[in-house]
């Protein structure tokens, strides 16, 4: 992949989102919602600490996380779809 994270930054590839309702009903593709959970694909060096050194993040590529529903910035790159995401917009990681 040609996208490479600064920073803080954190590349997550979004799931899919759900075509049917627990019940079974199909939901019409106005009725979807924006998936919250991914799978990060890579992530930036770090935040400078106060000497100059990059932090290393709390996540690493392959780690299925949560994020906010109106967080991070959607992107397309080579036809996929990508959610670029500060590692603070990172509710959770599904261990």
């Amino acid at each position: 992949m040609k996208l490479k994270p600064l920073a803080d930054r954190v590349i997550v590839k979004q799931s899919e989102a759900e075509t049917k309702t627990a019940s079974g009903i199909v939901l019409p593709d106005s009725a979807k919602e924006k998936p919250t959970k991914g799978k990060v694909i890579s992530v930036g060096p770090g935040k400078l600490d106060d000497h100059g050194k990059p932090m290393t993040l709390g996540v690493r590529p392959g780690d299925t996380v949560y994020y906010g529903k109106y967080s991070g910035t959607d992107v397309e790159v080579e036809g996929n779809k990508f959610v670029i995401l500060r590692e603070s917009d990172i509710l959770g990681v599904l261990e």
